[in-house]
């Protein structure tokens, strides 16, 4: 289990294909009002291709990510490729950032220099953490995923054995939102012991199930949660039901289709987000392209969505039946227009809650949507920690 610099890069053999592809997008027509009612409207996305089919700059992006250290390394058979940021002091402690679909480590990249180099952002280096950002089995580089059964479990496992085992910490610290978030919690819970503490940026705890809460529950000043959630059930039902059942099916249509990828993809990252309705108010042309560019030429659109089936078509597996569930010490920074939320009672009953943060602004896309505000509650947080 050696790590093996690497370079992000896709190859000019991929990038051609992917324009060749954008250009000759057959496009289904439109019946009525073209508007976001249906999905997503057919102009909006035609113009969108257009732009990441002609102007585009994959090099641009590639040097901004090539700004860090890459490495891939082979665990048990599934490839992992990370970031790493290092601190100028190499005794700071190690961070793990993990991200969640449709996410990509790319979606830190706001967070990764200020949290790692927060001297040069007009910050005390005395916060400074060594950060590393895995891309999750199956998805972006770490790809091809060639195993199944890789779960949230399995997951924070992996994560484990490169932090300890392969990067030779005795133990280290956690963020994550969306898949992010549950693994991080899975780290809380089976692994308290190997961390320092950890940060989620969404409320899913093993054990819990939200729906199953009464009312009574939540506090009144927490109604507007029951809100959010309602509202935004019916824009998380779609892709949670066919990912759970039918991921290879889905598959052969997005893998076929960049196209396909980005509407899947940039309709989930529009609903989502804290953006009133205009996701290109929250993520720029360049990184939606990004993006869907790093599910679509790394094949990871395929491999990405079977973490659905693999961890819902199963109750989330106890390691033990103690209370707290999450052991470690733990945050949770609580963005408004993100898709789920839980009461504060039910998350202090079942973590060693140190910190609580609702945020005033910012969706399911906490990093790239509010880096500065996810970059001082992380400091805030494992600053007594440390």
């Amino acid at each position: 289990m050696e790590p093996v610099p690497f370079t992000a890069d896709l190859s000019t053999e991929v990038l051609d294909d992917l324009r060749s592809r954008l250009r000759g997008t057959r496009w289904p027509g439109t019946i009525g009002a073209d508007d976001w009612a249906y999905g997503v409207p057919q102009a909006w996305l035609q113009d969108m291709v257009e732009y990441w089919a002609e102007e585009w700059d994959w090099s641009a992006q590639a040097e901004a990510m090539n700004a860090w250290q890459h490495y891939q390394v082979t665990i048990d058979g599934i490839p992992v490729h990370y970031l790493h940021a290092p601190a100028r002091d190499s005794g700071a402690p190690p961070l793990v950032l993990t991200h969640g679909w449709p996410w990509t480590f790319w979606d830190f990249k706001d967070t990764i220099g200020p949290l790692s180099r927060p001297e040069d952002y007009g910050g005390d280096a005395a916060d400074a953490f060594n950060v590393y950002v895995p891309s999750l089995p199956g998805y972006g580089f770490s790809t091809p995923l060639t195993t199944a059964g890789v779960d949230v479990a399995r997951v924070a496992e992996l994560w484990v054995a490169l932090m300890t085992d392969v990067l030779g910490f005795e133990r280290f610290a956690a963020h994550g939102g969306d898949w992010g978030g549950l693994v991080t919690a899975q780290l809380s819970h089976a692994h308290a012991d190997k961390m320092i503490g950890t940060h989620l940026s969404i409320a899913l705890m093993p054990g819990i199930n939200r729906r199953e809460l009464s009312p009574d529950a939540w506090a009144d000043d927490e109604q507007w949660m029951i809100e959010r959630s309602a509202e935004s059930e019916p824009t998380i039902r779609a892709h949670v039901t066919v990912h759970l059942l039918d991921p290879q099916t889905l598959s052969y249509g997005l893998i076929d289709s960049p196209t396909a990828t980005a509407a899947w993809i940039w309709e989930r990252r529009r609903n989502w987000s804290d953006c009133d309705g205009d996701v290109e108010t929250v993520f720029d042309r360049d990184h939606l392209c990004t993006t869907a560019a790093l599910y679509w030429c790394t094949g990871a659109i395929h491999s990405s969505l079977r973490l659905y089936h693999e961890h819902f078509k199963k109750p989330w597996p106890l390691v033990h039946d103690r209370k707290p569930r999450l052991e470690a010490p733990t945050a949770f920074a609580i963005f408004p227009k993100d898709v789920v939320h839980l009461p504060r009672s039910v998350i202090e009953e079942n973590s060693d809650l140190r910190r609580y943060t609702v945020m005033p602004a910012g969706g399911h896309f906490g990093a790239p949507e509010q880096p500065a505000l996810l970059v001082d509650d992380l400091r805030a947080f494992f600053g007594p920690l440390r």
